[in-house]
């Protein structure tokens, strides 16, 4: 088969060292390379990015400043199409700005006469219905249209998209890979106690706002600087060298007085007190993420009387790194969507806490629901599932493990869609 040479710039929130859409990112990369030699197609992307130097030195790719119009525009021009996705890119939850920024972004890209796809979007909440028909009219004209889950594809058929337009598909992270070398054996190394009040972070990072403002208004920022921290790595394996359980924890700040965190911090303290654990907390977005754990970590105090352990990871360089982390766990309690992806991905039993209904729509893709809530969230329950959990692991995985096959096999679709569409155009 003859290959044809195909140029694709891809649009979400990437280049803010966010592991979980960094994930997302690798994932369609990955996807779009395999896709693209079955189908005869060298598909060459070209990244928006928040910071274009890191993105192309992480991944090898072409990128470009995703807030600098020019920029954006001349990339689009010189595409054979535009993708939009993955992750939760249109709702209006953590900013008024986000909605208009990538639907600005994909009315550039229909302005010039490209195809647009909408790769496997995570749609809503949509709260302010004036963005409705804006969706509605950039939508109707896109070539192809995924979203993660039955929720979001019912929310744009409330908005006037056709339900056959609409194609249902996994999260792209669950169709991530292991890196090679790591698939191939997980290295252990001694385990160096952390006392978490010595955990020192940078503070947040200020966006420059540029002249893509003229398109639409822009997303909040959300990015920080990677803190300068020191990491310890668990003396742990599936093999079995440390016998102590590890729960990798994924906690983030959201309720305002922190009453979830409280109850985490409950629920892992008693558990501790029952049954000697490793605590290993997953900071996916630096720095809250990260102090969100240590919040934690202090209120638990010394846990090593009954033999726990806490200990920090720190040395996430790619998403691949925090994949390895997350399958080297017993388990995993998060409440950051990726942290519960990762998960599945390597069959690692798992908790959910949901702060967002994005959290109860993979969930129950699993046919599984959240511990709790945000707004509520019983310590007693908590830790009487986690341990329900880590004596019944292996039940578990027999349960979902059929499930999570299918998920990773579909999670390419969108990918081969686009690898299709582009040949046929060739």
């Amino acid at each position: 088969m003859v290959s044809t040479s195909k140029t694709i710039v891809i649009s979400g929130y990437y280049g803010f060292k966010n592991s979980g859409d960094e994930a997302v990112l690798k994932s369609i990369l990955t996807a779009l390379e395999q896709e693209g030699k079955e189908a005869g197609v060298v598909i060459n992307p070209v990244v928006l990015s928040n910071d274009p130097e890191w993105t192309s030195a992480a991944y090898e790719v072409k990128s470009v400043h995703r807030m600098k119009l020019g920029e954006v525009r001349a990339a689009i021009k010189a595409s054979d199409g535009l993708i939009s996705g993955g992750g939760s890119l249109l709702q209006d939850a953590t900013s008024p700005k986000t909605i208009p920024y990538y639907l600005g972004v994909l009315k550039i890209a229909q302005w010039l006469g490209k195809p647009t796809f909408i790769y496997a979007q995570g749609v809503g909440p949509v709260n302010r219905k004036l963005f409705h028909p804006m969706i509605r009219s950039i939508f109707r004209k896109c070539s192809y249209i995924s979203v993660r889950d039955i929720q979001s594809g019912e929310l744009l058929q409330s908005m006037g998209i056709s339900k056959e337009a609409i194609h249902v598909v996994p999260d792209p992270v669950m169709g991530l890979p292991l890196a090679e070398a790591e698939a191939a054996h997980s290295p252990v190394s001694a385990l160096d106690e952390v006392n978490p009040a010595q955990i020192d972070h940078n503070p947040a990072s200020e966006l420059e706002e540029t002249d893509v403002a003229s398109v639409s208004s822009i997303e909040e920022d959300r990015s920080f600087e990677e803190p300068p921290l020191q990491s310890t790595r668990p003396n742990h394996t599936k093999a079995g060298v440390d016998s102590l359980p590890v729960i990798g924890i994924s906690v983030r700040y959201w309720h305002p007085d922190r009453k979830e965190l409280k109850a985490v911090t409950e629920g892992l303290k008693t558990l501790a007190e029952q049954r000697a654990v490793h605590l290993r907390f997953l900071p996916f977005h630096q720095p809250d993420d990260l102090e969100a754990s240590q919040y934690i970590a202090n209120a638990l105090g010394d846990i090593s009387r009954n033999g726990s352990k806490i200990s920090f990871y720190l040395e996430e360089k790619q998403p691949q790194d925090m994949l390895h982390e997350v399958s080297r766990c017993d388990l995993i309690l998060g409440m950051r969507l990726h942290s519960l992806i990762y998960a599945a991905n390597q069959c690692v039993p798992l908790l959910g806490i949901s702060y967002d209904p994005k959290i109860d729509h993979f969930l129950k893709r699993l046919e599984s629901r959240p511990v709790g809530t945000s707004e509520l969230l019983d310590a007693e329950v908590l830790k009487r599932q986690l341990l329900d959990l880590l004596d019944e692991a292996e039940a578990w995985k027999a349960e979902h493990g059929e499930q999570i096959a299918v998920l990773k096999r579909e999670a390419a679709l969108p990918a081969r869609h686009i690898a299709q569409y582009l040949r046929h155009r060739g």
